[in-house]
């Protein structure tokens, strides 16, 4: 489904989605009109669609002990309205200063691209890697936020000054906004100091909001009636008319906030075959 036409005005279009490692994903994303591919757990495109697109050079996979992630972060060029040139990811004692410094590879990749007004954006996809607590504390935890800390510390490179920075951020931080696990409080604070830190650095949360999305219906007990919050994500029991939790968010400059339109197209019709529905991202 075409989101822009080719005469589109906006001066950078852009899709954040994780894919879940889906082939049909990346066809439709020819379809899109899109000029920017912000993807996470996105394994190797399929030939006849990676002879149409543009990438980096990075392995399909995410580093780390557990051998079932034959997916990472990119950002794909899907047209040729904009140029792009890829920051190569390293790990953080090994990179140098033309280089992206990481915690973990495959969960962050960034790119400068220029756009068609002729100024030059830095894009990032982000990836909240699920992780366990220590097995000295018999839980059986998983979060998620410790992972999305890291990649805001790998993201303060591209900040080198309080304000004028051009930093557009997005993905699937599989973390809450405004509201804990079942309503807890302690999950609730835990979960506000990743939006509260990008705040601060310069770089706030934008979206997606209500009424940019379908709400979730019916109303998840857990959620506060004041939520602004747009489902994007369904589990495997349940199908996107069901979904009722956002787990993917956009940050971007404080300079870039009044000039973006950010929409989670969750609409039952406008899913698609992740688990995730896309994030439409314009820069007007």
């Amino acid at each position: 489904m075409a989101l822009w036409q080719s005469e589109a005005n906006s001066n950078l279009n852009l899709i954040s989605w994780n894919i879940a490692g889906r082939a049909d994903a990346w066809r439709q994303l020819l379809d899109t009109g899109a000029d920017i591919a912000l993807l996470q757990e996105a394994t190797a495109p399929p030939p006849a669609v990676a002879e149409k697109i543009s990438v980096d050079g990075e392995p399909w996979r995410t580093e780390g002990t557990d051998a079932n992630r034959p997916w990472r972060a990119a950002v794909v060029q899907l047209s040729n309205r904009v140029r792009t040139t890829w920051y190569r990811p390293l790990p953080v004692e090994q990179a140098g200063d033309a280089d992206l410094r990481v915690s973990r590879r495959g969960t962050l990749a960034a790119a400068e691209v220029t756009g068609a007004d002729g100024a030059s954006y830095t894009v990032v996809s982000m990836y909240g890697l699920w992780e366990k607590p220590h097995r000295s504390t018999r839980s059986g935890w998983i979060y998620a936020d410790a992972s999305v800390h890291r990649l805001i510390s790998d993201l303060a490179a591209f900040v080198g000054e309080q304000g004028g920075h051009r930093v557009l951020a997005a993905g699937d931080l599989n973390i809450l906004h405004g509201y804990g696990e079942n309503g807890s409080a302690y999950w609730a604070a835990r979960y506000a100091t990743v939006f509260e830190r990008m705040r601060a650095m310069g770089i706030p949360f934008v979206g997606p909001q209500a009424p940019h999305g379908r709400c979730a219906e019916p109303w998840p007990p857990e959620l506060p009636r004041e939520s602004a919050n747009v489902p994007t994500y369904h589990t495997t029991r349940m199908s996107p008319a069901q979904a009722c939790r956002q787990l993917d968010f956009v940050f971007a400059s404080t300079d870039l906030v009044p000039r973006l339109v950010v929409r989670a197209l969750n609409e039952p019709e406008d899913w698609g075959p992740s688990d995730h529905c896309r994030l439409r991202i314009e820069l007007r």
